[in-house]
């Protein structure tokens, strides 16, 4: 098996990531992250000339998401109406913090 990732590559990386490794799963994440890379090495021997790079599977879509237009809204008395409690004209909840009381 061939070296990619060292382990002070590893440790590099999960410090970056912040994700905790303890200093004896190092050495395993260095293999498990290499084992990998060698799993992969085969994609290169594809013949690519004259494909084109894609960088969404869908193609051009730029923006999936609708005009923002402007509607008919609730009156303030009408958003309120169902609320088990309110403050000056304002939705009144439990503090999730502690210290006051809704």
């Amino acid at each position: 098996m061939t070296e990619h990732v060292t382990e002070k590559d590893v440790r590099a990386i999960a410090e970056y990531c912040r994700i905790g490794l303890a200093d004896s799963e190092i050495p395993q994440m260095a293999a498990d992250l290499n084992a990998i890379i060698d799993e992969l090495a085969p994609i290169t021997e594809y013949d690519l000339d004259g494909v084109e790079p894609t960088f969404h599977p869908i193609g051009d879509l730029s923006n999936v998401m609708r005009e923002d237009v402007e509607g008919t809204s609730f009156t303030q008395e009408e958003a309120l109406s169902n609320a088990p409690k309110q403050q000056d004209g304002s939705f009144l909840i439990p503090s999730i913090l502690g210290g006051g009381e809704a």
